[in-house]
């Protein structure tokens, strides 16, 4: 499904397609938004003035803060009755995020998940099994949307029950896998417990994303399920999967560009970097009707490749994630907050115990620890204690989306455990 026409356009061709279609988002923004009206008076920008793509530093950057204190839908262009889908990101800081679709919307974004899925080797042919987890999340949606749009056949497994999802692989000869990088892994070892051939796997692509992690995950994951495994990057706030994707080249993901504006810039000072060196990716969105994002920090630490790639695509690549330019953590694809953590502690009993996250990876698929201080819960008091566990652990849950195991442990457990600054103990390797 490679469009030569669009992804394969020469870059004055496709900057001055970016340039108009930014002026048209910043007017409609300007007009319907009153939170960037505002922000435009205060620094008296003018959208009719902006003549060129460079303009674009002075436009005030978005965080995701700003969502949550506009929450629900002050940030929205369009009236609600326009809007066919809200959902959230996965996990969230204080508050939560809505994301708003008109039906023009998802028909965009359905193309553009389709072209991350075709650059990833998959077509019509294809039986693609999505095993992201359907909800209020977009990475679930945006991979079927897709797959839907491609002609490939969509089977909309969602997440767990993992020994049935290897059952539904073989018997529905499924081609192509779309989840998080460590939940492939995880696949790979329970195939390895029940006896199943990997010669025999009737797949052959793997589109992965929603975490970091490495080439040497990359080449493992290839060699014990027998695939082709390529990236993709997705943020909710400006859509979700299909910002950008590898094709099967493999040297860096083609961002979208004829809907999404790259820039990177240090993360400390907001200044744009030297190009080449790696800092803060940020994105406007450049044909979103009902959320337009107009220079919204992604928090994530990556470069852009301008270089041409063999592939014929003229998009801009970006490298894979490095990290994160806060202290946002990824978990099994979700997106937790450790502060997050501390006020759902704070809520639910009152107090502010000390504690720390412990952040794992055992037969590749991430796990989390809470170790909370014993003494602040009453000593010798076992159904307390269990008690104090079990309501920690359901309001996390049922918060975060993640199940996280919480131990009662002595004061000098955790700092022996803790290193630095700040409440996690991070022990994955990409």
């Amino acid at each position: 499904m490679f469009e030569p026409e669009l992804e394969g356009m020469g870059r004055e061709e496709l900057e001055q397609l970016q340039l108009e279609r930014l002026q048209s988002t910043l007017t409609r923004v300007s007009r319907n938004v009153p939170f960037y009206r505002k922000k435009f008076d205060e620094l008296g920008l003018d959208p009719y003035d902006f003549t060129s793509l460079d303009d674009v530093r002075e436009l005030p950057l978005t965080t995701r803060q700003d969502l949550r204190d506009n929450a629900p839908y002050g940030l929205f262009a369009v009236p609600l009755r326009e809007v066919v889908r809200l959902q959230t990101s996965s996990g969230f800081s204080g508050g939560t995020t809505v994301f708003g679709y008109t039906l023009s919307d998802i028909r965009k974004w359905s193309k553009l998940t389709a072209r991350v899925l075709a650059a990833g080797g998959a077509g019509k042919e294809d039986v693609v099994h999505v095993a992201h987890s359907y909800g209020l999340s977009t990475m679930a949606f945006g991979m079927h949307y897709g797959t839907e749009t491609l002609g490939a056949t969509v089977v909309p497994v969602s997440s767990g029950n993992a020994r049935r999802q290897v059952g539904i692989i073989l018997d529905y000869r499924a081609t192509a896998l779309a989840c998080i990088p460590s939940y492939a892994l995880f696949l790979a070892d329970l195939m390895d417990e029940m006896g199943v051939n990997r010669n025999a796997l009737p797949l052959r692509w793997g589109m992965f994303g929603g975490e970091v992690w490495s080439e040497d995950t990359r080449r493992t994951i290839q060699e014990r399920l027998n695939i082709t495994a390529t990236d993709n990057y997705g943020v909710s706030e400006v859509m979700g999967p299909g910002v950008a994707g590898e094709c099967l080249e493999r040297r860096g993901m083609h961002v979208q560009e004829d809907h999404f504006l790259a820039e990177i810039i240090d993360p400390q000072t907001l200044q744009p970097v030297p190009a080449g060196q790696v800092g803060e990716l940020v994105l406007t969105t450049l044909t979103r009707e009902a959320l337009p994002m107009i220079r919204f920090r992604t928090g994530d630490l990556t470069r852009l490749i301008p270089d041409p790639c063999p592939c014929g695509r003229t998009f801009t690549r970006m490298e894979r994630i490095q990290g994160r330019s806060d202290d946002m953590l990824i978990i099994q694809g979700i997106n937790i907050y450790p502060e997050r953590i501390k006020a759902i502690l704070a809520e639910t009993h009152h107090v502010q115990p000390n504690h720390l996250i412990v952040v794992d990876r055992h037969g590749g698929l991430d796990t989390a620890r809470l170790l909370v201080e014993a003494d602040m819960v009453e000593p010798d008091q076992i159904k307390t204690q269990q008690r104090f566990i079990d309501l920690t652990r359901q309001q996390l849950a049922m918060e975060l989306g993640l199940v996280f195991d919480v131990q009662l442990v002595e004061r000098q457990t955790i700092a022996e455990l803790e290193a630095g600054e700040g409440r996690v103990v991070d022990r994955r390797n990409p």
